[in-house]
């Protein structure tokens, strides 16, 4: 079993609170009544009562902060999460009257519930026991930085299925083509809207061929021979190059955070598995597959380069040659 996916899994709640100490947005999702531990509430601390059963301030406010977390600090009318409050609690009820709270479904289910509570919550207080600090964030920061160093390149394209097609393309420039033009009218590239501009990009977010290509270019020149990759063939147009800069400290800092929080809680986790006694029953067959005809069998993508820096900086084209 993948691990890492089961540790996302908890996580998936829990870092939206983080160290903020913000109640898990699972823990709205689950009405007290329907596990049996409604406390008793006393009319000055309700916002409602339905049949009789007040509904708490405290369970207003969870639901509130639960929706701005979900929503990212977007709010709502205070009416319309007064009224999901009030229908929770009519299911609740009604599910009660037909006494679906005895059934073997529903009784495995809250105790699901309860064990995914108890285990975000148990990850929230290692978290804060354990915080992130501005120093880990600026050790990661400058980690990330390093994989920036580099160029940027700015360059246009225009592809072909042919080796021949590209020759054409290259000899057509070469008595004064309008490579825009020319890309417009024959690029099957998704680029050919805005004439082959693939904007700017760093030289590992290409393939290979094509990044040494546009590497090898002076300023406004355009490749001489068609470069050939996975996806066809590339008339390449180098339009300028420049140092990349990585964005400021403070404008990425919190977004670094959670990264951070993950692998703190993979450790965790791992340290837990390592000094326990865990037997596994269940066995796990390998399904068969069974491989597309090579008619259809498309190259394999290149990974994206690695950089959580990268992915807060100026967007990059997603044009079909980036990995």
């Amino acid at each position: 079993m993948n691990k890492k996916l089961i540790s996302s899994l908890l996580l998936g709640s829990v870092l939206l609170a983080g160290c903020n100490q913000q109640p898990s947005p699972s823990a709205a999702t689950t009405p007290a009544s329907a596990l049996g531990t409604e406390p008793s509430v006393s009319k000055d601390d309700a916002v409602a009562i339905v049949n009789g059963t007040p509904i708490s301030k405290a369970s207003f406010k969870t639901l509130e902060d639960e929706i701005t977390l979900r929503a990212r600090g977007q709010k709502f009318p205070k009416e319309q999460l007064l009224e999901e409050l009030i229908q929770r609690e009519l299911l609740v009820q009604d599910a009660q009257k037909k006494k679906l709270q005895d059934t073997v479904e529903v009784k495995e289910r809250l105790k699901m519930a309860e064990r995914s509570l108890l285990s975000q919550a148990d990850l929230q207080d290692y978290l804060k026991a354990n915080p992130i600090s501005d120093a880990d964030i600026k050790a990661e920061y400058d980690k990330e930085v390093v994989k920036m160093s580099g160029t940027e390149y700015k360059a246009s394209h225009i592809l072909v299925k042919s080796e021949d097609e590209a020759k054409k393309l290259i000899a057509q420039l070469n008595k004064g083509g309008n490579f825009a033009e020319l890309a417009k009218k024959n690029s099957l590239d998704p680029s050919n809207m805005q004439g082959g501009d693939l904007g700017w990009f760093a030289e590992g977010q290409m393939v290979e061929p094509f990044s040494k290509a546009v590497a090898g270019l002076e300023k406004g020149k355009y490749t001489q021979t068609p470069v050939q990759t996975q996806f066809g063939w590339h008339v390449i147009l180098r339009e300028d190059s420049r140092a990349q800069v990585p964005p400021p400290f403070e404008a990425i800092k919190e977004q670094l955070r959670p990264g951070l929080q993950q692998q703190k809680v993979q450790a965790m986790l791992e340290n837990l598995r390592k000094t326990a006694k865990v037997e596994v029953l269940m066995s796990f067959e390998e399904p068969k597959t069974v491989a597309p005809p090579a008619e259809v069998v498309k190259p394999e993508p290149v990974a994206d380069a690695p950089a959580k820096v990268e992915e807060a900086a100026a967007s990059k084209p997603a044009e079909a040659e980036k990995k």
